[in-house]
């Protein structure tokens, strides 16, 4: 089961104790914050919650899987996320 956007912002409002608009204005500002901070090279950390930071991709040789042609991949970027130890314990 998986919590969508609208349900997330419903949750967020009712913890928060304010409007739904509010909730989403929220969630969406930190977002963009979180992009930006990513797409700069920044490493976010929320203790004991998650860390997300960008990590850099070797060039490397893989396969077409459906010709098993090999082929080429460039180097490239990619997003770690890291879940901290809060987040750990809750999913036991």
């Amino acid at each position: 089961m998986a919590i969508n956007r609208s349900d997330l912002v419903a949750a967020l409002a009712a913890k928060a104790n304010t409007s739904k608009s509010d909730a989403d204005a929220i969630l969406s500002a930190f977002s963009d914050v979180l992009m930006d901070a990513v797409s700069k090279g920044e490493k976010v950390q929320i203790p004991g919650i998650l860390s997300v930071e960008r990590v850099k991709r070797s060039a490397r040789t893989g396969r077409n899987p459906s010709t098993g042609e090999a082929l080429e991949i460039p180097e490239g970027w990619g997003v770690k996320v890291s879940a901290g130890s809060k987040l750990k314990a809750a999913a036991k």
